[in-house]
C-alpha cells in the first residue's frame, strides 16, 4: 500500500464506499462524488484491466474501450506489478 494513499479522509471514503448495497446507491453516491467524466474514466481502466487479463492485443483494447496506449500501459503495470487489487476483485467476482 502506497503510504501517501493511506489517510483519514481515503479510510473515510472507503468506508463509506463499504456500506454502499446496491448498484442502484453506487450510482447515486459515485454521481455525486464523481464528474462523469472521472467515473467514465474509473470504468475504462477496468474494462482494459480485464482484457488484459483475458490477453487481448493492445489494440483490441484501445479500439473496443477508446482507451490511449498509455493508459493500458498504465493498467498493465498495475497489473503486473501492483498490489493485487484487480486480482482480488476478478476472483471474487467470478465466484
Amino acid at each position: 500500500m502506497n503510504k501517501k494513499l493511506k489517510t483519514d479522509a481515503v479510510d473515510h471514503l472507503f468506508d463509506a464506499i463499504l456500506c454502499l448495497k446496491d448498484k442502484t446507491e453506487c450510482y447515486n453516491f459515485f454521481e455525486d462524488l464523481c464528474t462523469v467524466n472521472e467515473l467514465l474514466s474509473l470504468s475504462q481502466r477496468f474494462e482494459v484491466a480485464a482484457m488484459l487479463k483475458d490477453h487481448k492485443t493492445y489494440l483490441e483494447i484501445a479500439e473496443r474501450t477508446g482507451a490511449s496506449t498509455a493508459t493500458i500501459s498504465r493498467v498493465n503495470r498495475s497489473l503486473n506489478y501492483g498490489n493485487d487489487g484487480y486480482e482480488l476483485v476478478f476472483e471474487r467476482m467470478s465466484e
